[in-house]
This record gives C-alpha cells, sequence and structure tokens, in this order.
C-alpha cells in the first residue's frame, strides 16, 4: 500500500511540476526567462516587436509591460486586442497590421502619446470613436480593413498628418476628414467613391492625394485651390473632363506613371477629346491648354 501510495504522489508530483502547456510561440519566446528581457530600449524608446510569431491572442505578460514605447505586433493571427491595451499608456508607435481584428478596444482611446498608428490589413468594419482622444497621432492606416464611415469625433484628431483609407468601402469622403487642416498625406484609392467634395479645398496643407481606382467621374474645381500638392493620382476613375483652374497646381511636376513619382496621375479614365492628345505634350502643354480655355469662356 505505501508504495502505491508512493508511485500515485510522483506522478501527481511530475504532472505539477509540468504545469499547463504553453503555446509554441509564448514558449519560445520566454524559455523560462523573464518577459522584461524582450524589451530592447534604444536611444529613445524602449521597443517590443513579436512579428510573426504564430500569436492568436496577445500574451497576458504584455499588459505587465506599461514602460514599452513601440509595439509591434503585426503578420499574426490575432482575432481581438482586450481592454488591457489601455494599460500600454506610454506607446507611441503601435504596430496592428496584418492580423485578423473586427474591432479595436475602447480603451485604445487611453492612449494618450500615441502618435503612430497601423492597424492595416486586418477586418475592420469600424472604428471606435475614443480613437480621437488620442489628441498626438500625427500617423494613422487604416487601409485594407472593411470600413465604410468614420467617426464624426474624429475631428478631434488636429495633429494627423498622414491618413491611409485604401482599399476600403467608403463611397464618400468622410466629412470629418475635412477637418484635419494638417493633413498633408490623403489616401483613399480602392473605395467606391463617386465624387469628391467641393469642401477637399479646405485641407490646405494636402501634398499627396491619392483617389485612384474609384468611380470618380468629375474633379472639383476646389480641388485646385489646394496649391500644396505635389502628387495628385486619379488614375483608373471614369473621369471624363478636367477643371479649367487645374494648372494653379504648379506645384505637380509632370505628368506621372510610376505611383510614387509627385506629378499628376490621369492613365486609365475615358478623357474626352482634345484632353487625351494634349496630355501626350506634357503637362505645360495641358495647363496651357486649360487656362486657354478658360480664357475664352
Amino acid at each position: 500500500m505505501g508504495t502505491e501510495h508512493s508511485k500515485s504522489e510522483q506522478r501527481s508530483m511530475f504532472f505539477l511540476r509540468k504545469g499547463p502547456k504553453l503555446p509554441a510561440w509564448e514558449d519560445a519566446l520566454l524559455s523560462g526567462k523573464e518577459p522584461k528581457s524582450l524589451l530592447k530600449r534604444g536611444l529613445r524608446y524602449v521597443s517590443l516587436s513579436l512579428i510573426m510569431k504564430g500569436m492568436t491572442s496577445a500574451p497576458d505578460f504584455l499588459w505587465g509591460l506599461p514602460e514599452v514605447q513601440k509595439l509591434n505586433l503585426s503578420r499574426n493571427q490575432l482575432v481581438v486586442i482586450p481592454p488591457s491595451l489601455g494599460k500600454l499608456d506610454r506607446l507611441v508607435v503601435l504596430n496592428l497590421g496584418g492580423n485578423c481584428l473586427k474591432c479595436l478596444p475602447k480603451e485604445i482611446g487611453l492612449l494618450r502619446n500615441l502618435k503612430v498608428l497601423f492597424v492595416n490589413m486586418n477586418r475592420l468594419t469600424e472604428v471606435p470613436a475614443e480613437l480621437s482622444l488620442c489628441r498626438k497621432l500625427e500617423v494613422l492606416s487604416l487601409s485594407h480593413n472593411c470600413i465604410s464611415q468614420l467617426p464624426l469625433s474624429f475631428t478631434d484628431l488636429t495633429s494627423l498628418r498622414k491618413l491611409n483609407l485604401s482599399n476600403n468601402r467608403f463611397m464618400q469622403i468622410p466629412l470629418c476628414i475635412f477637418a484635419l487642416r494638417s493633413l498633408d498625406f490623403l489616401h483613399l484609392g480602392s473605395n467606391r467613391l463617386e465624387n469628391i467634395a467641393e469642401s477637399v479645398q479646405y485641407l490646405v496643407n494636402l501634398q499627396i492625394f491619392i483617389v485612384e481606382n474609384n468611380n470618380i467621374r468629375t474633379l472639383p474645381r476646389s480641388l485646385c485651390f489646394i496649391t500644396a500638392l505635389e502628387l495628385l493620382n486619379v488614375d483608373y476613375n471614369a473621369i471624363q473632363t478636367l477643371p479649367d483652374n487645374l494648372y494653379l497646381l504648379r506645384r505637380l511636376p509632370r505628368i506621372a506613371w510610376n505611383p510614387m513619382d509627385k506629378g499628376l496621375h490621369i492613365a486609365h479614365n475615358p478623357l474626352s477629346r482634345p484632353l487625351p492628345e494634349v496630355l501626350e505634350g506634357g503637362l505645360d502643354v495641358l495647363f496651357n491648354y486649360l487656362k486657354e480655355k478658360k480664357e475664352h469662356n
């Protein structure tokens, strides 16, 4: 009896020592070490990178690292980010791109130091209004999701300079965007836009404006008052005519063909004649044509 009891006790102790099996990615990450050992302390930021670790959920130890300022959880299979995210209130850069997120927790609004946020290539259908509490936010990428509208409170993101909303389901440019006067980069390519509102003129600091691959038929005259524009991409739309005062956009250096080149991108539109022939002469010829046309009218 004593021997059997001793063997049973040994088996129990073995399983107690073994404990619950950690997910493979977490076991590989920690390997018995302290979570803080994963942090990298640079000259400016304390960072943590967990790219491509096969994670389906964020590790619990993460929320006990309030000192982290740059966090990269991209290219995993994360389905949800818990409310505990709000504990990381020193975050300056957060990358959640390339996951399976359908929503963001409202506690993201507690990240008052956040300047850069990537949530591209997920499955978002909406954006929490609380994100507008991140008043220091300068760069926001929500591309490659399923978003069709933004909360009106986005007007509070007055520090936002770069906004990528490409490859979503917008049928019109959200009105709140026109209040973001600090924007210098706006990407709305590959949506379902049919027009650009005249209110676009309020984006006076816009330098790069991309609306390629939509269903836009005309460009508003007010677009021509954004004289800071250096890249205007309206490729692959349904544009037939151009506003006469387009020549005011003097910072556009050329007719451009390569996607990242500065200039006017206007390929693959059903332009009415003689515009296709005029464009063959280059941007200066186009501007002179439009200016003369306006003077004769």
